[in-house]
């Protein structure tokens, strides 16, 4: 499975130029082989952009999440439109609730929906997030590629148990969708190479790019694979990083070396 992340060039509050590129990146990943294409997190709004948020939140059926659907349909690829501000009141059969929610949706290459992740760990940090959004609660899983994926965003790599509990679902794949800023570079070069090490898995981290009034990202989407070894990676600029992995090497590695089946509770 050739696997994409588009690592976009994000405009604070430029919706329509934020999506435009995305699409456009879909199209380039499936013209140059990708089976799956990953986008960063709120990357039509941009996570920075707290003042909006409100006024850009949409359903799961709406314009932006729409214009991933076709083109992923389209191209023939998959896609993780990972992430958009969701509004939950307004998406049918979603959770009973209203209110703002962090949110990636997975399509696989028919435009189909195959996975809805509402971010778990909303960032507190000199950041509005976590005042402004409600935590998700489910941890869904899918197959999809020959793999099992499940996908995670940002702040939720600091949090290892969530990544446990996908390799007890028997997530092989896990995609994650961020807005990572400087200065913390290290630790988005450790965090993700650490939970594929962990739960000996592949972990694909797809950071946007830009400045933003309060923070520059340091892009660098990096996939590695369940040896924790980095087999595509990029710096801060625009790019789109491409990898070709294995279905059978994640299981290949947990026979090889069983680490997980040594854990004590």
């Amino acid at each position: 499975m050739r696997l994409a992340l588009a690592q976009l060039e994000i405009e604070q509050a430029a919706v329509d130029a934020n999506v435009e590129r995305a699409v456009a990146a879909v199209r380039e990943a499936a013209d140059r082989g990708a089976d799956l294409v990953c986008l960063p997190e709120l990357f039509n709004v941009g996570f920075f952009a707290f003042d909006t948020y409100q006024r850009a939140a949409e359903p799961l059926d709406g314009e932006t999440l729409t214009a991933v659907r076709d083109a992923a349909a389209d191209a023939g690829v998959a896609v993780l439109a990972g992430s958009i501000v969701e509004d939950l009141a307004e998406t049918d059969g979603g959770p009973a609730e209203e209110g703002l929610a962090n949110t990636s949706v997975l399509f696989d290459s028919d435009g189909d929906r195959r996975l809805v992740y509402r971010k778990h760990h909303l960032f507190g940090y000199e950041s509005a997030e976590a005042e402004l959004l409600t935590a998700g609660e489910a941890v869904p899983t899918t197959d999809l590629l020959g793999f099992t994926v499940g996908a995670t965003t940002c702040y939720d790599l600091r949090f290892p148990e969530l990544y446990r509990g996908l390799a007890d679902d028997g997530v092989d794949l896990v995609l994650v969708p961020s807005a990572w800023p400087y200065p913390r570079v290290e630790h988005w070069k450790l965090l993700p190479q650490a939970r594929a090490v962990e739960n000996l898995a592949y972990v694909a981290a797809v950071n946007g790019s830009g400045s933003f009034p309060d923070a520059d990202l340091v892009g660098r989407s990096t996939v590695y694979d369940p040896w924790g070894t980095t087999l595509a990676s990029t710096d801060e600029g625009p790019d789109i990083v491409f990898a070709d992995l294995d279905p059978d090497r994640p299981a290949e590695v947990r026979a090889e070396f069983p680490a997980l089946r040594d854990r004590r509770y």
